[in-house]
């Protein structure tokens, strides 16, 4: 046998794997010329200054030299098509192991050379070149949210009609659904009459959904039906049967979207492909930065250039604690958002980073303000809140596949203002710039201390008087005093009073621009710290 053959039987991982198997710890990826597929099958501790025996598919770890000290032992993992390299502060290598290609993985300078090894080899064994599990991976979840969705009773099938998950019971159930899942199987009579009206044929056709009337003298409610569609092949169909009340509006666009992602749960687990939740993953390192954007896309068949990326976050309330049986809501919520986008877009990818749940739409219009996104966007926290309970928010960006890291970041700015807006759940962008610009100001002065401003807090503390919180009025209203006494529920004479005591306690000169600029930037900042943390 070739030594060729030797080290595929010798694989046992990809790159892509083992890293992912490491969730989010450990390591980041510079480069990986070959991509992230390449093979694993040991990890190694080589010294540059000996001539390590490395073999195809290794992981070296580089001990004993950083930087340019590091090349030759990288051309030489090269040569011996080593899957990657692994060092300290390595950006200045990521040319020759570009040349050399080879994947070039870092780690933390202060980091133990003896717990890399013990974690890496840890992830080599965790993972394995089948699906991982995830919580929007499997299709009993999914067979769930369909039926939270469309208010129907739920059951996934193979192509020969043998039952692969099924919803709890929504609302009343026909004798025949009860007969398909204890029997795991459709009657055989009832196939006949499948086949007889054609309803198989029908659902040869990729997103065609199939309505079949209900037929009382059979005791059969009525039905929608969908194929599972992978690779021109039929792998399946989805069943929603009415029960007493008719179906959600919308039904139909919910279908498409779970047969999308139910397919690809099907050919993982029949195949071993690359799974939903794997790709879940995948985009999650990317928009995280621990994988380069550029890789992300390659493997997750993205293409190349600008999409949209909508964020939603899905929390009750961000800073309260985590009420019981929110992770469940959250899980329940991120497969409602799967779904959805994969009605949207067939090329759809979503992952949840925390508590929030970032969608990737390729080939829409990358106007994050577009009629299509923000209509989108809209219908899609509308069913989350709905169906979860979160008062969800949704930020629209354009995402460049090949900086995901700065796309999520540019979301999570536009969300930091939604979840101060009640009345906006949807936003982009060009929509709050100047909150997103102004938060950026009160956090870089959030550290700058003002002794006369902290001696009129410290008087309001003493007196349980509110000068501060008319000065604050005061210049949040352009020195408009009617306007601040209506705001205030006072007399105007007395906001003249407060604010003139005001400044001579702090000590300000409100007829100098500068000094009303810095204390409307100082007081602003306090009063939404103290907003934040309830106080207000």
């Amino acid at each position: 046998m070739d030594n060729v053959r030797a080290a595929e039987l010798e694989q046992r991982t990809t790159l892509r794997e083992m890293i992912t198997a490491l969730g989010g710890h450990l390591v980041d990826v510079v480069i990986a010329p070959k991509g992230l597929a390449v093979g694993v099958r040991d990890v190694v501790v080589a010294d540059p200054y000996d001539d390590p025996a490395l073999r195809e598919g290794d992981v070296v770890l580089v001990v004993g030299a950083r930087g340019a000290d590091a090349r030759p032992l990288v051309a030489h993992a090269g040569t011996r098509g080593a899957a990657a390299v692994v060092v300290k502060g390595g950006v200045i290598l990521k040319e020759a192991a570009r040349d050399a290609g080879v994947a070039l993985l870092t780690v933390d300078g202060d980091a133990r050379w003896d717990q890399v090894q013990t974690l890496l080899r840890s992830g080599l064994a965790t993972a394995e070149p089948v699906p991982l599990p995830n919580e929007t991976g499997d299709l009993f979840a999914l067979a769930q949210t369909i039926a939270t969705l469309t208010g129907g009773s739920v059951s996934v099938e193979d192509v020969g009609s043998r039952v692969l998950a099924y919803s709890a019971v929504a609302g009343e159930v026909d004798d025949l659904r009860l007969r398909s899942i204890l029997g795991r199987r459709g009657p055989e009579s009832y196939l006949a009459l499948l086949r007889e009206w054609g309803v198989y044929d029908e659902l040869r056709r990729p997103d065609h959904v199939v309505t079949v009337p209900d037929h009382p003298e059979l005791g059969i409610r009525r039905r929608l039906a969908i194929g599972l569609h992978a690779g021109g092949r039929q792998l399946g169909s989805i069943w929603v049967q009415e029960g007493g009340r008719p179906l959600a509006e919308g039904t139909a666009e919910v279908l498409i979207g779970a047969a999308r992602l139910a397919a690809q749960d099907v050919v993982a687990q029949a195949h071993g492909a690359t799974s939903r939740g794997f790709r879940s993953r995948l985009l999650a390192d990317g928009l995280t930065g621990r994988v380069p954007g550029s890789l992300v896309a390659a493997d997750l068949g993205l293409p190349a250039g600008p999409a949209l990326l909508v964020a939603c976050d899905i929390r009750d309330q961000p800073g309260d604690g985590e009420p019981a049986g929110a992770a469940l809501r959250r899980a329940r919520a991120a497969e409602i958002i799967a779904v959805h986008a994969a009605a949207f877009r067939r090329s759809a990818v979503t992952a949840q980073v925390g508590p929030r749940v970032y969608a990737m739409l390729p080939g829409l219009d990358v106007d994050p303000a577009g009629a299509q996104a923000q209509t989108w966007a809209a219908e899609t926290t509308e069913a989350v809140r709905r169906e979860s309970g979160f008062p969800v928010r949704a930020a629209i960006v354009t995402a460049d596949t090949e900086a995901l890291e700065q796309a999520r970041s540019e979301a999570d700015q536009v969300l930091r203002v939604l979840l101060r807006s009640p009345d906006r759940p949807v936003g982009t962008m060009a929509q709050v710039r100047a909150a997103v610009l102004l938060q950026e100001a009160l956090d870089a002065t959030a550290g700058l201390r003002h002794p006369g401003l902290d001696a009129l807090a410290a008087h309001d503390a003493d007196h349980h008087g509110e000068l501060a919180t008319t000065l604050w009025s005061y210049l949040d209203a352009f020195g408009d005093v009617p306007v601040v006494a209506a705001r205030l529920h006072v007399h105007p004479n007395t906001v003249r009073h407060r604010v003139r005591r005001a400044a001579e306690i702090a000590g300000l000169e409100l007829a100098d621009p500068e000094q009303r600029l810095l204390a409307a930037l100082l007081l602003r900042g306090s009063r939404r710290r103290q907003a934040e943390s309830g106080q207000l």
